[in-house]
């Protein structure tokens, strides 16, 4: 861990180079860096912490179903749609 004149030093050469680079590419970088670090400070909701939990708890149990079963299953259904003649304007 820096020491608060190790920080403040580190600050001012950061701000320094910063203001006389004149490459975009480099300032785009850091820019991005401090978007993902900003990011990163996003605490998560006691919902969105027990929505994740539960999602974990049924990966665990098997409670899963892969990705092709459902893009099958939703063939089938939009095909039965399509026969059906019922929204098929929606699937011409």
């Amino acid at each position: 861990m820096y020491s608060m004149d190790a920080a403040a030093h580190l600050k001012k050469s950061l701000i320094s180079r910063i203001k006389d680079s004149k490459d975009l590419n480099f300032l785009k970088a850091l820019q991005t860096i401090f978007d993902s670090s900003e990011q990163a400070l996003i605490e998560l909701s006691d919902e969105q912490k027990k929505s994740i939990d539960s999602g974990r708890a049924d990966i665990e149990a098997g409670r899963v179903v892969s990705h092709d079963q459902v893009m099958s299953e939703n063939a089938d259904i939009a095909k039965s749609i399509i026969k059906s003649g019922t929204y098929s304007h929606i699937f011409r």
